[in-house]
């Protein structure tokens, strides 16, 4: 079995470029990628800083980063990096947003680190090696109750066929709404997984999974303890269309109100 956790001293590495960079350069100049969706200089800057210093150290792993996309050959461990996960929150400003670089073997993430900057914190895991804030050991919370749970859910889609996906998305929101303890919508996938491995909330649902977003993310919240599932309870994978996470015991309470035959 690969000790996955050698890679995460460069890891580490290539994250502080990443942190660096947040905390000190302006956004800048925005670039527009479709309806209300757009990319600052620091995502640009960011992604080029961290591609490069991979390739020279670890260049018989591949790179997906959300700007510029795939590079290098290998076929069995890719790197997939999100530079400013919560672009939105960064440009305007606000601190919940954060650096995600995971390792991706066969469909699944094996590796992960999360930073954020303007908290001051970094959450981290690697396969079989635990999940870590801080050098901390964290765990997923015991919520058992679906009335008890604080659920972060994703954001609201923008961009093609919006309007249509929103619709799922409002109804879902309706359902949790009155479930649930609280709904949290943060902005940032990022955040909503490794606050789930920390127990900051109880489960995460979000109609979504880009490797980018969710890879480093999921790698943690597996580590410390948590379950993350397709909406059709199939185990998660980088095929799955969604990213349903919680402890196991109140899994199949929040995929129950996630399935489009809730009432």
């Amino acid at each position: 079995m690969t000790d996955y956790a050698d890679l995460l001293p460069v890891a580490h590495q290539a994250v502080d470029i990443a942190r660096e960079i947040m905390r000190t350069m302006q956004p800048g100049v925005l670039t527009a990628k479709g309806d209300r969706d757009m990319a600052s200089e620091v995502d640009f800057t960011i992604e080029e800083r961290v591609r490069a210093f991979l390739a020279d150290r670890t260049p018989e792993i591949g790179f997906l980063g959300e700007e510029h996309g795939l590079s290098g050959t290998s076929r069995e461990l890719t790197w997939a990096l999100d530079p400013v996960d919560g672009t939105v929150n960064f440009i305007h400003g606000s601190p919940l947003c954060a650096v995600s670089l995971g390792l991706i073997t066969e469909n699944r993430s094996v590796l992960g680190i999360i930073d954020l900057p303007f908290f001051g914190s970094r959450y981290s895991a690697a396969e079989g090696s635990g999940a870590y804030a801080d050098g901390q050991p964290i765990r997923v919370s015991t919520t058992q109750r679906v009335a008890d749970a604080v659920v972060a859910l994703g954001d609201y889609a923008v961009g093609s066929n919006a309007l249509a996906k929103n619709r799922e998305r409002f109804a879902l929101t309706e359902r949790l709404a009155v479930s649930v303890q609280r709904v949290r919508m943060h902005g940032s996938a990022a955040i909503d997984l490794a606050w789930l491995a920390a127990g900051r909330v109880d489960a995460v649902v979000m109609l979504a999974n880009k490797p980018w977003d969710t890879a480093a993310g999921v790698a943690i919240a597996r580590e410390a303890g948590a379950e993350i599932a397709d909406r059709d309870g199939s185990a998660h994978s980088f095929a799955a269309t969604a990213t349903i996470a919680a402890n196991p015991d109140l899994l199949p309470s929040i995929l129950d109100l996630t399935s489009t035959e809730s009432p």
